[in-house]
């Protein structure tokens, strides 16, 4: 008995691409996708050739590559070119063009616009088909290293330490440098010094960058990189990215990045989300890091109906009675302690004031009280204060907190879906498509990054849906429609142009 034997590789093959992919293969489909895109619109270069010069490759081949390899988890640009040169489905997908990774670099670092363009309009249209319904979404955020190092990401006490330990270092060698006999070493610590010096002047030079922006850090390498907490509590620099996922498949419907962490992001990504369905009210659910007065009461104003996690009281459980115990009543503005006793305000808003680098709106708030502290029996169980009595503090948004708190209450089987909505597409990201860092720098083209990741997902979770076929025949169908609307267009404007000449020459 022999081995199963190969062929030989000298033999000479009739092959075809296409008979070597499957019906259904995804690269049939980014091909369909790409294919009914008009790319000029979205500012795309290089759709049209000039007559003169070499003939560039066209975005659509480009396009293609790169939602292929991000599918696959092959993002750089080096290794994309070896896919071109390697890879059958690639080979198929591309007709047989090899790019060079340069021109691959380039068209990633000069289209990240259009990439979160396409990916909107993609949204759009599954929308369209029904596959989004626009009822429900789900926020979450998930976070991706930067290209910056965080020996490079300054805070003011980094900062400040750095300046501290050089003036420190400087000192000891001036000392050195009095006591020392030898030119060599004189010359040595001099040299030691002048770099220290110029050390400190970079760091100050940071230290008033960072006073100027306001911001409460800074990254030399990357300027919108991050210091961010991963798992762990491991602290890396880089972006903490928005999303949001429709209800009804698991699709991606938006994206964004902003602040390190989730409390300002809630109402930003809710209401794009909102813009970009079209629809006239939206539920959103999201977990308790969301969970802030300001960001549901403007979900309330844009008719967002949230369904965020409530908050843990901030104040320490120290046996007395909690926040809870007392019960506010709405229409005649008081508290009712748990004595029974009446806690009014004098009408007056109060400032509570935030960091003064976040440039955030001050909180207003209310302060209640009742005079009958002095006299309560259960004052030690409700106050540690031997002068005031209990006072509590209600918020302008306590209205918008307390309508969000109740609807989380009374729905937990429909808040519950959280997780299942937003949750395993960031484990697809992360553990099966290694979308653990960003290859650029920038807000603007980390987000276009993001839109490839996003639009190669939105494809590969339709395939699952509906299948690859169906899939490629409503593609077809929509690149028809758009060229029927494009060809009726241009009509239209070759016939005003031929009246405009006509009235001209009468």
């Amino acid at each position: 008995m022999v081995h199963q034997q190969g062929e030989d590789r000298n033999q000479m093959f009739m092959f075809s691409l296409e008979g070597a992919i499957a019906p259904d293969a995804f690269v049939r489909v980014v091909d369909a996708f790409v294919d009914a895109i008009d790319l000029k619109s979205f500012g795309f270069n290089h759709v049209e050739c000039k007559e003169e010069g070499r003939p560039p490759y066209h975005p659509g081949a480009l396009m293609k590559l790169y939602l292929y390899g991000y599918r696959y988890g092959i993002r750089t640009s080096r290794r994309l070119e070896r896919e071109a040169q390697t890879n059958i489905e690639a080979m198929w997908l591309l007709s047989g063009l090899r790019p060079k990774y340069k021109t691959i670099a380039d068209f990633r670092k000069n289209h990240p616009k259009a990439f979160r363009e396409v990916f909107r309009r993609f949204v759009c249209l599954l929308k369209e088909w029904k596959l989004i319904d626009g009822e429900t979404i789900a926020i979450d955020s998930f976070k991706i290293r930067g290209d910056n190092s965080l020996k490079n990401n300054f805070n003011e006490k980094k900062l400040k330490q750095h300046i501290e330990y050089i003036d420190n270092k400087i000192a000891e060698y001036e000392v050195q440098l009095e006591q020392a006999e030898k030119a060599e070493e004189k010359e040595a610590l001099t040299s030691k010094i002048k770099e220290r010096q110029d050390k400190k002047v970079k760091y100050e030079q940071i230290k008033n960058q960072l006073d100027e922006r306001g911001e409460d850090q800074i990254s030399t390498t990357d300027p919108d990189a991050k210091s961010v907490v991963f798992q762990r509590n491991s602290v890396r620099v880089g972006y903490n990215i928005q999303a949001s996922s429709g209800a009804k498949h698991k699709l991606m419907v938006e994206f964004g990045t902003g602040d390190v962490n989730d409390t300002h992001a809630l109402a930003p990504m809710a209401i794009a989300s909102k813009e970009l369905l079209q629809v006239e009210e939206l539920s959103v659910l999201a977990d308790k890091g969301y969970h802030t007065g300001e960001q549901l009461h403007q979900c309330h104003t844009h008719n967002i109906t949230s369904f965020v996690s409530p908050k843990e009281p901030s104040t320490k459980d120290t046996g007395l009675y909690p926040i809870s115990a007392f019960i506010y009543n709405t229409e005649h503005d008081y508290y009712t302690c748990p004595c029974g006793s009446k806690m009014l305000s004098n009408g007056k808003w109060h400032k509570r004031s935030e960091n003064r680098r976040r440039k955030k709106s001050d909180t207003l708030f209310k302060r209640y009280t009742t005079k009958d502290c002095k006299t309560c029996d259960s004052r030690q169980l409700c106050t540690q204060s031997k002068v005031n009595g209990r006072n509590i503090d209600r918020s302008q948004y306590a209205y918008d907190v307390e309508l969000n708190n109740q609807r989380v209450n009374n729905n937990p089987e429909y808040y519950r879906q959280r997780q299942q909505i937003t949750e395993h597409m960031f484990g697809t990201f992360k553990r099966q498509w290694g979308f653990t860092h960003t290859l650029l720098r920038g807000k603007e083209k980390v987000l276009g990054e993001v839109g490839l990741l996003f639009i190669s997902y939105n494809l590969s979770r339709s395939i699952n849906i509906i299948g690859a076929k169906k899939l490629i025949d409503m593609l077809k169908k929509h690149a028809s429609k758009l060229n029927y609307q494009v060809r009726a267009i241009l009509s239209l404007f070759e016939a005003l142009k031929f009246q405009s000449l006509e009235v001209q020459l009468s």
